[in-house]
């Protein structure tokens, strides 16, 4: 059984994290970083419509969130996932919305003039 007992501080750090994830287009980086390191403009063209700024700032986020690490080469920034347990974090939210999905489907289901 896990003893530990977080303080005040260590719930200002999850705090932190989860922010750092409650914005779509940070999701979104995040998921174009899963399987490879990415320079800001090659995530830029697959953020849809943002400016570099706008990327760029929303990776310093999610950098200061501990969630991704940067590396420079030459002119270029590239980013990549600081640890993939990020992921689990993903998958826990979206089980747990399809669980969702699926019982208001079958209360749905069940209802007079409901879905057949």
């Amino acid at each position: 059984m896990d003893d530990f007992k977080p303080d005040d501080d260590f719930y200002d750090k999850i705090t932190i994290v989860l922010k750092a994830m409650s914005d779509p287009l940070r999701l979104k980086l995040l998921h174009c970083l899963k399987n490879e390191e990415c320079c800001v403009t090659d995530l830029v063209g697959q953020a849809g419509g943002c400016s570099q700024a706008n990327v760029s700032k929303h990776l310093a986020v999610l950098r200061q969130a501990g969630l991704v690490k940067a590396r420079r080469e030459g002119l270029n920034s590239y980013y990549s996932i600081k640890d993939p347990i990020v992921f689990q974090i993903c998958d826990a939210v979206c089980d747990c919305l399809r669980r969702q999905v699926d019982k208001d489907s079958a209360l749905l289901d069940g209802l007079p003039g409901g879905r057949n």
